[in-house]
């Protein structure tokens, strides 16, 4: 039973502590657009997302002001391209980005993600298109994110893939010089992705999943540490109980939007994402959460542990909120998005060697990165490979959107904009090269722990 105290709560987290649901994400299956004409296919999809999402915009809203609940974005999430257009004749997949890109333009959402390919074990004709459209169509698009999933705990990683990637990632940021090289905001490069995910830029709408689905995506940092704030001194276990209660708490009121906009939409409920996720704002920080639990900077030692447990905890009340949890589930780390780790990188307490050591035990992996734009596509690549090895080894999903700013170098700045925040340049420290390593391509097996059928 809800309480006035609970009402009371939850407006002081929205109107204080920056509560917010960061996502409403439609998943639209595309698998019945299928055609060999590519003019044909695009019609489809333009049809299928425009019927189908018409009133997602407006529906957030309704619910947003009848229940004073931010909901920052609206967006949808497809089929695979790779997948649902394997059968078109064309050797592009460039006008379907700029398709996605019209359709999610017409019915209002702030993003649109699938342009996406799942080839952790091969590729076929489809994945080798979409993988070299990648550049050019990130370049030619407005609000179309792109995934690559490379690798997994079952099949194990495809270097081959990540070489590639490595170079997409590079013709990307050339393509998209005169915007700080945007475009690579809106990869992510995946080991063992979930089909699930309403977050961007890695959102798609898996295989397994039915026709439509909403699911949705909670925020709520400054909502733990406002409430690890009267904690001073105590020990690590009152610390993970208060957490607990306040993920309940956040979860809750995701489940509340996702129950609402299931119903109003006639559309499946599919699963609550119960990311922590940041924003450039003071007070949004993941980073300042850790340090209010003693750290004096975000990235000294004790900081790994202290965002397991925090990862931990959020999980763990969140599962109590909620029947159906997906999608990446955690804290989030990315650089450009939170105050906290901006500024920890500017005091040089935070660097890229601890962040993916912070990416074992954390939702996803190296995040909205901005890197010196000379970095090598093999130096990407191998992070990439690094970032997709603990992914594949600890059986948990690991990621890299790592953005390589051409004309700029450590000591500079970029800015993005938005909830993508801005960044200064990370340092990639090492003078050695990854490129014979890359070279060799092949699969590296996946391992024992796969063995579980």
């Amino acid at each position: 039973m809800i309480t006035i105290d609970d009402i009371f709560e939850t407006n002081q987290m929205i109107t204080e502590n920056k509560l917010d649901v960061r996502t409403i994400t439609m998943g639209i299956s595309l698998r019945d657009c299928a055609n060999p004409n590519i003019d044909k296919f695009c019609q489809n999809i333009y049809d299928k997302i425009t019927k189908s999402a018409e009133d997602l915009v407006k529906t957030g809203e309704a619910i947003e002001a009848e229940y004073g609940i931010p909901i920052i974005h609206k967006r949808i999430s497809v089929t695979p391209i790779a997948i649902a257009a394997d059968a078109c004749k064309t050797d592009s997949y460039v006008p379907i980005a700029e398709t996605l890109d019209k359709a999610g333009k017409e019915v209002g959402v702030n993003f649109i993600g699938g342009f996406s390919a799942l080839v952790e074990k091969g590729m076929t004709h489809g994945d080798e298109t979409l993988i070299r459209s990648i550049p050019q169509a990130m370049a030619a698009t407005d609000i179309v994110c792109s995934s690559v999933n490379v690798g997994s705990t079952k099949a194990g990683i495809n270097m081959d893939c990540v070489r590639q990637m490595g170079e997409v990632v590079k013709r990307t940021a050339e393509l998209t010089r005169d915007q700080e090289a945007i475009g690579c905001a809106k990869i992510v490069t995946f080991c063992n992705a979930p089909g699930d995910n309403p977050f961007m830029a890695g959102a798609f709408h898996g295989v397994a999943e039915g026709d439509r689905v909403i699911n949705v995506g909670v925020s709520g940092p400054g909502v733990v540490k406002h409430a690890l704030e009267g904690l001073k001194g105590a020990d690590f276990t009152e610390v993970a109980e208060t957490i607990k209660r306040t993920a309940f708490k956040i979860t809750r009121v995701g489940q509340l939007v996702a129950r609402e906009a299931s119903k109003r939409l006639g559309v499946p409920f599919g699963i609550i994402d119960l990311s922590l996720a940041p924003t450039p704002a003071v007070g949004d920080s993941v980073a300042r959460i850790l340090e209010e639990m003693g750290l004096e900077a975000c990235g000294v030692p004790g900081t790994t542990a202290a965002l397991a447990m925090l990862n931990d905890a959020v999980k763990k009340g969140g599962l109590m909120a909620s029947s159906h949890v997906g999608g990446l589930s955690g804290a989030f780390i990315p650089v450009s998005e939170d105050e906290g780790m901006i500024n920890a990188v500017n005091q040089g307490s935070l660097c890229i060697e601890k962040l993916e050591a912070m990416t074992c035990v954390c939702s996803v992996g190296l995040d909205m990165i901005a890197i010196d734009g000379d970095t090598t596509a093999a130096t990407i690549a191998g992070i990439m490979a690094d970032e997709a090895a603990i992914g594949m080894i600890n059986n948990k999903t690991t990621a890299v959107r790592v953005i390589p700013v051409p004309g700029k170098h450590v000591g500079d700045s970029v800015q993005f904009g938005g909830l993508l925040g801005y960044c200064p340049i990370v340092p990639v420290h090492n003078q050695y090269s990854s490129e014979a390593f890359i070279a060799r391509g092949g699969r590296i097996p996946a391992p024992v722990r796969s063995l579980t059928n």
